[in-house]
């Protein structure tokens, strides 16, 4: 499988003028093999194992390409701190980010889909995505708080 996501990271690459280099396609086999989410850092430090010529620049110029042809996404976690994590062959899905310990909790919504569609279709709008990101508390810091109050 990791063949077929590697032709098509190449395609984008020539596509866009772009050069097709080992270090940009560690970077891509690190990402196919993540699940969850993950910020430019841990990236770098997981890519190290296929390529130690991997840099914290190339994991910052690699990402948004990897958002660009449809492999990664990001989510805007609290207080501005941005993640990432694979959306390539995955099911698309949304978030609750708590506030107060960060945890994201990915949940799916037929209804949520099925909303969007028909507001898209009544404003005649092709939707090619949506991301969802309802901030809060989870149920462990919302407990707490009540617990302390």
């Amino acid at each position: 499988m990791m063949k077929e996501e590697e032709k098509k990271f190449s395609a984008y690459l020539k596509e866009n003028n772009l050069k097709i280099t080992p270090e940009r396609m560690a970077v891509l086999k690190e990402v196919l093999l993540s699940d969850g989410h993950f910020d430019a850092d841990q990236l770098f430090e997981r890519a190290l194992k296929y390529s130690r010529r991997v840099s914290r620049a190339t994991i910052y110029r690699v990402l948004p390409l990897l958002v660009a042809s449809g492999f990664v996404s990001e989510t805007l976690l609290s207080q501005g701190r941005v993640s990432y994590e694979r959306i390539y062959g995955s099911k698309r899905h949304d978030h609750m980010i708590c506030e107060n310990c960060q945890e994201v909790i990915e949940f799916r919504s037929a209804r949520l889909d099925e909303l969007v569609e028909e507001i898209c279709s009544s404003q005649g709008f092709l939707e090619s995505g949506h991301r969802l990101s309802v901030q809060g508390l989870c149920r462990k810091c919302a407990a707490k708080m009540v617990q302390d109050e």
